[in-house]
């Protein structure tokens, strides 16, 4: 719990220096607004830990971006992004994937440097969201994992694959980096890498709980495209 306050509280110092360094400058602001499209990999951070691989999905959504004209700036976004996890079953051909999908909206410190025709940036900041939707996909029958003949399930965990989510709202920290190409004087497009660090668990948590922790982490790869309102 500790950590998680320092991690916050120091993404909240980054935004208010970056704001303040950008409001003491003199240049003339630019406002831009567009689209992004991408691809997931995720996984669960539990407690206690189980057995899975990266699970993909995608991420698609609007971007609006305020900037001075050197270096800082407020990033915005609304969009749709699917997380989860994979599980794994040793060298067995059992699968099972769970897919969380969420509204999100990042708040994100905007920081870039480079040329007028190529940038480069960083991007960071808190990222809240709430779950609208939750499917699960295996070739057994999850349900009752004990009855599948073959599922290696002694010492494991298996109750979360059919547990229902307890808390729909998340909430979590987000740290990406990318290029900009300016196409013409009020286009461009953008490649970004990002990650995810979620701070909400998707269970309950208490201390007769299953799992002490649930929480997402993800990959996130997007192309995007800008138009320069102002």
């Amino acid at each position: 719990m500790i950590m998680r306050k320092n991690i916050v509280i120091a993404v909240v110092f980054v935004m208010f220096s970056a704001f303040m360094a950008s409001g003491q400058r003199s240049y003339e602001p630019q406002f831009s607004i567009g689209g992004k499209a991408g691809v997931t990999l995720s996984k669960m951070a539990f407690t206690p830990g189980i057995e899975q691989s990266m699970n993909p999905g995608m991420t698609m959504g609007f971007t609006a971006r305020y900037t001075e004209e050197r270096f800082f700036g407020l990033l915005g976004e609304l969009k749709i992004e699917q997380r989860g996890w994979k599980q794994t079953f040793d060298e067995t051909d059992f699968s099972y994937h769970r897919t969380l999908t969420y509204i999100q909206l990042p708040l994100l410190t905007h920081i870039y440097f480079g040329s007028e025709r190529v940038k480069g940036f960083f991007n960071l900041g808190p990222s809240v969201g709430y779950m609208i939707s939750s499917s699960a996909s295996a070739n057994f029958d999850y349900n009752n994992p004990e009855s599948v003949e073959g599922l290696p399930i002694e010492n494991r965990h298996t109750n979360q694959m059919s547990m229902p989510i307890k808390n729909k709202f998340d909430y979590g920290i987000l740290a990406g980096a990318g290029v900009e190409l300016v196409i013409k004087k009020k286009h461009s497009i953008m490649l970004e890498g990002r990650y995810y660090y979620g701070l909400g668990n998707i269970f309950s948590a208490k201390k007769r709980d299953e799992f002490s922790a649930s929480r997402g982490n993800s990959i996130e790869i997007t192309l995007g495209y800008m138009f320069r309102v102002k």
